[in-house]
């Protein structure tokens, strides 16, 4: 499955810090694999979202691997150190049809 995370950060944030503590959460041991992305320079088309700052894009081999991950002291210390650098965090999750 896939856990896909989309930042808003505010203006005045460090975007180093927010990258910093957001790839720590690549190395849990329940993420089979992940990435951190920023907005990309593509063109704008009226199906694309171009108002976010980062995406994280983290999989996992099973639903109870991201439950885990949800429960994980390192993704708790994150949403607790980096919350307040956020407007808006949307998440999209999907599995394998």
């Amino acid at each position: 499955m896939t856990h896909n995370v989309f930042f808003w950060l505010k203006e005045n944030i460090t975007n180093n810090k927010f990258e910093e503590e957001a790839t720590k959460l690549l190395s849990i041991d329940v993420v089979q694999n992940g990435s951190l992305r920023k907005l990309a320079s593509t063109p704008e088309r009226p199906v694309t979202d171009k108002t976010f700052t980062y995406h994280l894009c983290l999989e996992f081999t099973s639903i109870d691997n991201h439950n885990a991950y949800q429960c994980h002291e390192s993704h708790h210390y994150f949403v607790n150190k980096c919350n307040d650098m956020w407007d808006r965090v949307v998440v999209y999750d999907s599995e394998e049809i």
